[in-house]
């Protein structure tokens, strides 16, 4: 009898990713088989990336951590994460928290997940300290204002914000 493989959703909207979400992805990696990041496409919201830059971001940032022990996958979906989950075959659901605040929100989205999908966990993985602040709207916020985001952002994502809004005031 072959083993159940063990795979996860880490699911956001990711616009930008952070090194927070990076974090997460990592703490996942030794836990599941294999880890979908899943890029939420939200109408009600107004992106700096689109969905299909925010999955060539992130695949091009999760290309250097490549891992024997666990695959990691970018897909986008729209509606609700444990319908997505349900048809990627995932066990489970992975959020990271930052805060109490983040906490009560999370708590209660987990509760509803289990009610509409009891075979699928939460597990929750708390940030580490130095991204315990970092969130993308954030990011987003410091960038427009000209802050610095260096080593809050991979490289890359920093670089590719630079490239969206050149010409403009963005120091």
């Amino acid at each position: 009898m072959s083993k159940q493989l063990r795979r996860a959703v880490f699911p956001g909207s990711f616009d930008p990713i952070t090194n927070g979400h990076l974090d997460i992805i990592k703490r996942s990696i030794p836990i599941f088989d294999e880890v979908i990041v899943a890029v939420l496409y939200n109408p009600d919201k107004k992106p700096m990336f689109t969905v299909e830059e925010r999955c060539e971001i992130i695949r091009e940032v999760l290309d250097r951590l490549h891992s024997e022990d666990c695959k990691l996958r970018v897909e986008s979906f729209s509606g609700l994460t444990v319908d997505f989950a349900r048809k990627s075959g995932s066990t489970a659901i992975v959020r990271g928290i930052r805060a109490i605040s983040d906490y009560e929100y999370e708590l209660r989205m987990a509760l509803m997940n289990r009610k509409l999908a009891p075979e699928i966990e939460t597990v929750f993985l708390m940030a580490a300290v130095e991204f315990s602040y970092v969130s993308s709207n954030l990011i987003k916020q410091v960038f427009m204002l000209g802050g610095c985001i260096k080593g809050l952002v991979p490289d890359v994502v920093e670089a590719r914000m630079r490239e969206k809004f050149k010409g403009n005031s963005i120091s």
